[in-house]
């Protein structure tokens, strides 16, 4: 293929990839299929996609053409060249409002349409739940639709023209009345006319097969709306004109319970009648917390819309009224709407672990059938699903007839393939048996392509057959999809994965210690790749910076499973490219709480540097910033912080020391506190006895109970032990003096953790952060022992939430979500793990805890900044947040990550990423606030990007909240 490689560079002038990366990053869409391409081109025009086509047909070398990669039957996989459109033909050429319409190029994200439309009143009708990343050439080759399809259709019904380039060069302008028709099919067309007018069945989603029955007169032989749904076998998309409808000015949602998804399913049918913008059902078997939605087993979600607010929630009473529901809700409110909507735009990845953990597949995911049999259809399928002993749960466009679901496949051996294809078979009968189509929304690609023969029978078939001859005679676009398809079975893609489990050094708990499993769990749905964050979500900064699919999560993934396939990266755990992919990872563990399927790339990411650099040499930032708590100890052992900080100060000096410790030299050293924080604390505490309050108030608890002398012993405050974090300890120990201002201000004593005096060794309990995001594991888990060793007086030998059970008070996120989820993953035989990460609390949570009845003071203040994406991935921030508001704090903080994000900013290479992190969100909230706001950042990453790129300083919320209580005095 180097020929081919050459000619393509020489004749393109957008990027030719034949690298292994390029190559691995698109082996998968969101199917169950996987196949190797030879190279990948991301063409800048239509010349460019017109010279590729030219190449690869003199080589005689297939050509698929790729969107968003979302697609979940396999029809964007392919063995030739790759054609990738999101990287430069993805622009809106036009989009006039006064005819409601868009020009549009194939790579398109459909929500960059969507915005572009919205301040004229418009809107593209259809709208996946993957609209965060589907791009419109995507969505015409399948013939998408989403939950608005009741309302607008399919995308077919939004089409106008298309400029199609076919495999031989043609340029074809395609349009009503024959208008672009390759020759021949007109003719075909009037020699089928009986079997075109009443072999296709007539319902909303019919996805299935070429749509030739648009090309009947009477249909205005519509050649546009045929080749919607073709799936790139008929030609190439480089532009299309596309219809807008008018979004309404206001929406009420209406959510219904019902018994179970059959009852729901048996209630849409006869809520059409309303003219809803969207009759959606879903089971509780999807919901991660059924928290907002109404009594019932499963949910219809029913829009409405109208000119005015009190229009639209007039209509939804109305189908509140006729539902004959368990329960319903009507939600005005647009955030609340939009909260509700990501519950059921999730499921697509939320369906992909069934409620006890075990993995569930695609493959049967969209069939539809008329409306009004869905209720007896989901009777049968369910009936069918037992009959295998197999399990899944249904959702998806109730009101359409088009059921989503995943099931539970055994696909990595072969007695469950086999049952994967008698399945198959025997639903597709089931289908065709309800008068429905094999696909209502994703298209037949290789899952259910092979199957068409029993929905449309042989002559239909062959037609289609002739139809692909006429428009690419050599079967040079994705050959193996629609017609002559591939077998359903074969070129599944877990069958490369290693059969058993890998030695690995975490314990990944959800997926049965099974790292193969744990990079299994990405199924490409994408949320990953939007490229615009909203509302408290984090993931994926680094591909929102970069806008390059090695830097998502989801590409990240797709490397890691060829790197265990063996067969396009060979040299396993010791890949560069999959190094790489993973060295923009800023480990903000986003993706473990905002993937759909919890894909946890952060520990993913330490995993691989721990086994990639194994009796290696190392990175030198992993010596100086993975091993920052030895460091500062020895600093601080050897009170020479103002040393250190006097030579950080001297430009030489510190640039030589910033090379010499892999240290970007955009970077300044933060400045070392000249007194620890345990030192002050011991320091306060001596002259009045409080060093070791909450020990002796436990001792003599304990004594007095064992004495048994009737006495009632006096009520001792709550005690807790407050973490010395490298961050608070020796960076910022304000945040812990400000922490235990306010505990004890609330009542609560505040005790210091024990310690082993040992200057130049580890003789402080640490989280090990630093050495698990740097990859050291087996140093992380030598330290996570020590600590458990110095902390064992204070474990209780029970479960944490045992009686006298300690309480440790984290400041830090990124410390607390070391010891709460890396913790125990790292030493899960070790039941002192699960103790003390159970006993871990935030600064927020302790008080909410242990002094419930305590008013913080009320500040009056408005405040913006940064929820640490650690805190909203691992965390939660709700007692933060309403911390907050009982201090009558007032504002929201952003999401997203402020692109430090520990040692990630600080490394060479990496400062122009992390810097464009931040500029994303949290930098603009703070340059807009008014001038007297508090900006919060309790993340001492979050602090320190603020003050080096914003020159503002952020401040955690102890220290706000200290602040405003009466002045300690006496120095302190």
């Amino acid at each position: 293929m180097v020929e081919l490689e050459a000619e393509l560079r020489a004749a393109v002038r957008g990027e030719v990839g034949f690298d292994v990366t390029s190559r691995a990053l698109v082996t998968m869409d969101a199917s169950n299929y996987r196949r190797v391409p030879v190279g990948v081109v991301a063409p800048r025009d239509a010349d460019d996609v017109a010279a590729a086509l030219e190449v690869c047909r003199a080589h005689g070398v297939p050509v698929v053409a790729r969107g968003g990669g979302t697609s979940i039957a396999g029809q964007a996989t392919g063995t030739g060249v790759v054609l990738d459109f999101t990287r430069h033909m993805n622009r809106l050429v036009s989009l006039d409002a006064a005819t409601r319409t868009a020009v549009v190029q194939p790579g398109l994200v459909l929500d960059r349409l969507q915005e572009a439309a919205a301040p004229h009143g418009l809107r593209f009708g259809p709208d996946p739940s993957t609209h965060g990343r589907c791009t419109l050439g995507g969505m015409i080759g399948n013939n998408s639709c989403g939950s608005h399809s009741v309302a607008w259709g399919t995308t077919a019904d939004s089409v106008l023209e298309l400029d199609v380039l076919t495999a031989r060069g043609g340029r074809l302008r395609l349009g009503q009345d024959w208008a672009g028709a390759p020759r021949g099919l007109r003719e075909l067309v009037a020699g089928e006319l009986a079997p075109l007018r009443t072999g296709f069945p007539d319902l909303p989603r019919r996805i299935s097969g070429y749509a030739l029955d648009a090309l009947l007169p009477e249909r205005g032989a519509d050649v546009a709306r045929s080749f919607c749904g073709s799936e790139g076998t008929l030609g190439i998309l480089t532009e299309a004109t596309v219809r807008l409808v008018e979004s309404p000015r206001a929406r009420a949602l209406a959510v219904l319970g019902y018994a179970d998804e059959s009852a729901a399913a048996e209630a849409a049918a006869g809520l059409l009648a309303a003219a809803p913008l969207t009759v959606e059902g879903m089971a509780a078997d999807l919901v991660r917390t059924p928290a907002g939605l109404p009594r019932g087993g499963a949910w219809l979600f029913v829009e409405t819309g109208g000119d005015a607010p009190g229009q639209a929630r007039a209509r939804a009473g109305s189908v509140v009224r006729a539902a004959d529901a368990l329960d319903a809700l009507v939600v005005t409110d647009p955030a609340a709407q939009r909260a509700l909507w990501r519950i059921r735009e999730d499921a697509s990845g939320t369906a992909t672990r069934m409620p006890d953990g075990s993995e569930a597949w695609p493959g049967w995911e969209d069939c539809a059938v008329p409306p009004a049999r869905l209720g007896a259809y989901l009777r049968d399928f369910r009936r069918l699903l037992a009959a295998h002993g197999l399990r899944g749960t249904p959702y998806g466009h109730f009101g359409d007839g088009c059921i989503h679901v995943r099931i539970d496949f055994d696909l990595l051996g072969a007695a469950g393939v086999a049952r994967f294809r008698r399945f198959s078979e025997e639903l597709a009968d089931l289908v065709v048996a309800h008068g429905g189509s094999l696909s209502g929304e994703h298209g037949d690609g290789q899952a259910r392509a092979e199957l068409l023969p029993r929905m449309y029978g042989a002559r239909t078939v062959a037609l289609f057959e002739r139809a692909k001859g006429i428009w690419d005679p050599d079967d040079l676009l994705n050959p193996g999809m629609l017609v002559r398809p591939a077998p359903l079975d074969t070129n599944l893609r877990f069958a490369v994965l290693p059969r058993e489990p890998l030695p690995v050094a975490f314990a990944y708990p959800a997926d049965h210690g099974d790292f193969s499993a744990a990079v299994r769990r990405c199924v490409g749905v994408a949320k990953c790749r939007t490229t615009e964050a909203s509302g408290p979500s984090v993931m994926c900064p680094s591909f929102r910076a970069t806008g390059e699919e090695e830097h998502s999560t989801r590409g990240r993934a797709r490397l890691l499973h060829e790197m265990l396939a063996g067969e396009l990266v060979t040299d396993g755990w010791r890949s560069t490219e999959v190094r790489d992919a993973l060295d923009l990872c800023l480990s903000c563990k986003g993706c473990r709480s905002d993937c759909p399927v919890g894909v946890d790339m952060a520990t993913y990411k330490a995993e691989f540097l721990h086994h990639h650099y194994a009796g290696r040499r190392r990175p030198l930032s992993h010596y100086s910033m993975g091993r920052l708590p030895r460091w500062l100890r020895l600093v601080a052992g050897t009170r020479t912080a103002w040393l250190v900080n006097a030579l950080a100060a001297v430009r030489p000096l510190a640039a030589l020391a910033g090379r010499l410790g892999g240290i970007a030299p955009e970077r300044e050293f933060p400045r070392l506190a000249r007194e620890p924080f345990s030192r002050w604390l011991r320091r306060r505490a001596r002259p009045r006895g409080r060093v070791r309050a909450g020990r002796r108030a436990r001792m003599e608890a304990g004594g007095a109970e064992r004495a048994g002398a009737g006495r009632r012993p006096e009520p001792q405050a709550p005690a807790v032990h407050l973490w010395p974090d490298t961050f608070t300890e020796y960076l910022s120990p304000s945040v812990g003096r400000a922490a235990v201002r306010v505990l004890e201000a609330a009542g609560i004593v505040v005790a210091e953790l024990p310690t082993r005096p040992r200057p130049f060794r580890d003789s402080r309990a640490c989280c090990g952060l630093t050495y698990v995001s740097t990859g050291q594991l087996d140093e992380a888990r030598a330290v996570l022992r020590r600590t458990l060793d110095l902390l064992d007086p204070l474990l209780p030998p029970g479960p944490a939430d045992a009686r006298g059970a300690p309480v440790f008070v984290v400041l830090e996120p990124s410390c607390a979500a070391a010891l709460r989820a890396d913790l125990p993953e790292l030493l899960p035989d070790d039941p002192r793990a699960a103790r003390l990460a159970g006993a871990v609390v935030t600064f927020a949570e302790a008080l909410e805890r242990l002094a419930p009845g305590w008013t913080p003071p009320r500040l009056d203040r408005r405040v913006t900044g940064q929820t640490h994406c650690h805190q909203h991935a691992v965390l939660g921030d709700t007692a933060d947040r309403r911390l907050r508001e009982a201090a009558a704090l007032t504002g929201e903080l952003v999401g997203g990550c402020c692109g430090l994000a520990g040692n990630f900013g600080f490394e060479k290479g990496h400062f122009e990423v992390s810097r464009a992190c931040a500029q994303e969100r949290l930098l603009p909230a703070v340059a807009g606030a008014p001038e007297d706001t508090v900006i919060l950042a309790d993340g001492f990453s979050c602090r320190t990007q603020l003050a080096q790129l914003a020159g503002v300083r952020g401040r955690h919320l102890a220290e706000v909240l200290a602040e405003g209580l009466e002045p300690e005095g006496d120095g302190k």
